[in-house]
């Protein structure tokens, strides 16, 4: 392999979940710059490669992301192999976007390789399919960051029109059950959490808009919030999934 900088989808975590061109990338790495999700053993699969933790969780950034992007340029004018690893896919919520502008603007050949998003995994690891004949004919995904994120699309969406899957919501849930009830969303709307997706640790929360606010979950666990009809296809579909750790929640 050339030197080239992969613009990487770790996808949920779960290795088994990776692609084959993501293992092959992490394999021949020279340098890794990982998110703060990325778990070890997904770090393992580049046995080469000296490691740069540049990941941001909640207020907590480790490096702001003009760094990053200034990063990734002098590893590949230097001739490097690298892989920026991103949970999910890095061009949904994973700002993959703005490192590729820095990379094309700098001249330095760069790659994307997609990953199974977190917006899509979570919801079916956790037996809830974001769209389904009669339910949902679509899905929206936002940030949940804050009300500037979210807002914007939440505020043109007719109550049931779609499924909606929030990234980042755990701290801001109840605002965001809120603000659909304020425009007209029912509060009985099904609504889910789904926490550590693909891991051993994974664990749902199942309830209504009126209830999320009071969901019991770790705020600084990774989670996935799924809003719509759909929801109630999770009592159905998830005790039936085989035996395996991605599919195993908490009923």
């Amino acid at each position: 392999m050339t030197a080239l900088v992969s613009l990487v989808g770790a996808g949920p975590g779960d290795p088994d979940l990776l692609t084959r061109r993501a293992l092959d990338r992490l394999a021949a790495a020279d340098l890794v710059l990982n998110d703060a999700l990325v778990p070890g053993d997904l770090l393992a699969l580049a046995p080469r490669a000296r490691r740069c933790f540049v990941g941001k969780r909640a207020g907590r950034h480790s490096i702001d992301q003009a760094t990053i992007n200034a990063l990734l340029v002098r590893a590949g004018r230097r001739g490097q192999r690298v892989v920026r690893l991103k949970c999910g896919d890095p061009f949904v919520l994973g700002r993959g976007g703005e490192e590729g502008v820095a990379l094309a603007a700098a001249g330095v050949p760069f790659e994307v390789v997609p990953g199974v998003s977190s917006a899509l995994a979570a919801p079916a690891l956790a037996g809830i399919p974001v769209t389904h004949r009669g339910l949902a004919s679509g899905f929206v995904v936002v940030s949940g960051h804050a009300a500037s994120a979210y807002a914007p699309i939440l505020a043109d969406l007719g109550p049931g029109r779609a499924t909606v899957v929030v990234l980042m919501g755990v701290r801001t849930r109840a605002a965001i059950a809120a603000y659909l009830i304020a425009r007209g969303w029912p509060a009985a709307t099904p609504a889910a959490l789904v926490a550590s997706a693909s891991h051993a640790s994974q664990a749902r929360w199942l309830g209504t808009l009126a209830t999320l606010a009071d969901a019991d979950v770790d705020p600084d666990a990774p989670a996935v919030l799924v809003i719509g009809a759909v929801v109630e296809l999770a009592t159905t579909l998830a005790p039936a999934f085989a035996a395996a750790p991605a599919a195993r929640v908490a009923l």
